[in-house]
């Protein structure tokens, strides 16, 4: 019976389903490390659980070392697994694994996911395509950078996750502004990069002991970065059904070089690319984890399959079956507008459900009342589904065109 470790900090929707599909493998026996409560679980899957350790903090090292052995103590045996789905977990995790001695993602690579500047310097120097970019530790190093390159310019921590923290910046005057915010020290560094433009997409990939086996793709509409600085846009991202298409022919050699460079073991890696103008493809980010924004889920509905437990079974057992994609799929985030502090309504989204009918597979309304959502995932969402590519982009419009969440 194979002993997993799940490590959850906060028990948010999305975690929960991953350590969910964990603990429903069949023969596995699963322990969750949090620093949530069990009583906060879902009953059904708290009865899932071998045990649980909370500690103060689930992101430092040196306490789910501890409380990994505690589990094993428990246990009367060894951990044949250590897991986690959010991307500030992956360099904690492989550090613990290689003081335990317990398989999985080591800690030298995943510092190349995770430190986004050493990952750009990995790419480059294997002849993947990137962005310029530098590390800096202070205002100096960066007006060097903007002095040789020119702008416009993209500064972020270099362990930033979701566009969170990212500034794309103009001039002179706005990375001063920047460097305000992001503070750029010897022991806090940023990561600095000329700023790219183009069509934004997604590549999702499977790899087992370091061959990438299956991938999938998604069409960001618009990109991330333009959601984060502009609160009032509505984005959605989309998954087309033609994935093995001749137009993605440029992306996958690229792609399945950069996971090989990077070190990526066994698991899901979620990476942000961008097509050219004028052509070429060229790699912005890579997680070696599951990709944000219901894209699991999405994965889930293009493919008629539960990827969740496609992800267990793959990081438990190094099994997958690739399955086929037989419905093109997109998501709608629903994001508040306006300058108040709540939502007070939400106008259009169950017309526009009843004209989409069957097209809509999930949906999240948004809550009456709720604070507006710091997240670029936003208050709300719709995931729509059909056969036809350009039926599901269609419907994406409708929602963002048509719905409203106003803040008051």
């Amino acid at each position: 019976m194979p002993n997993v470790v799940f490590v959850a900090p906060f028990f948010l929707d999305t975690t929960l389903r991953f350590l969910d599909a964990v603990a429903a493998l069949p023969g596995v026996r699963c322990g969750l490390i949090s620093q949530d409560p069990a009583d906060k679980l879902p009953r059904r899957l708290r009865a899932r659980l071998a045990t649980h350790r909370r500690v103060a903090d689930a992101l430092d090292p040196r306490q789910i070392a501890d409380a990994t052995r505690a589990l094993a103590a428990e246990w009367g045996g060894g951990v044949d697994r250590l897991l986690g789905a959010l991307e500030q977990l992956q360099e904690p995790l492989a550090e613990v694994r290689e003081q335990l001695g317990i398989p999985g993602l080591g800690l030298e690579a995943a510092r190349n996911f995770r430190d986004k500047a050493r990952m750009k310097d990995v790419l480059a120097r294997h002849g993947v395509p990137c962005a310029r970019h530098a590390r800096v530790t202070d205002a100096p190093s960066a007006l060097e950078f903007a002095g040789r390159v020119g702008f416009p310019l993209v500064i972020k921590p270099v362990a930033g996750a979701g566009a969170k923290s990212t500034y794309r910046v103009a001039d002179g005057r706005e990375l001063a502004e920047a460097l305000a915010a992001v503070r750029p020290a010897p022991a806090r560094p940023a990561v600095i990069e000329e700023f790219v433009t183009g069509d934004e997409f997604s590549f999702d990939a499977v790899a087992i002991r370091g061959k990438m086996v299956w991938h999938s793709l998604t069409r960001y509409l618009p990109a991330p970065l333009h959601v984060v600085e502009t609160p009032w846009i509505q984005w959605c991202v989309l998954l087309p059904r033609e994935v093995d298409h001749p137009s993605f022919d440029d992306i996958r050699p690229v792609a399945a070089r950069a996971l090989s460079v990077l070190g990526m073991d066994t698991g899901l890696a979620h990476m942000e690319w961008f097509r050219r103008p004028g052509g070429g493809v060229l790699i912005s980010e890579v997680g070696a984890r599951p990709g944000g924004a219901q894209i699991t889920s999405l994965i889930s509905w293009a493919h008629d399959v539960d990827f969740y437990r496609a992800w267990a079974r793959l990081v438990v057992f190094e099994q997958f079956v690739p399955p086929r994609r037989e419905y093109a799929a997109g998501c709608a985030y629903l994001r508040a507008q306006g300058r108040g502090r709540k939502i007070v309504a939400v106008h259009g989204l169950e017309r526009a459900l009843r004209e989409l009918g069957p097209m809509v597979v999930e949906a999240r309304r948004p809550r009456h009342g709720a604070p507006p959502s710091s997240s670029y995932e936003g208050d709300g969402f719709v995931i729509l589904r059909h056969r036809q590519t350009a039926a599901v982009e269609a419907g994406l419009r409708k929602l963002i065109s048509t719905v409203r969440v106003e803040l008051g």
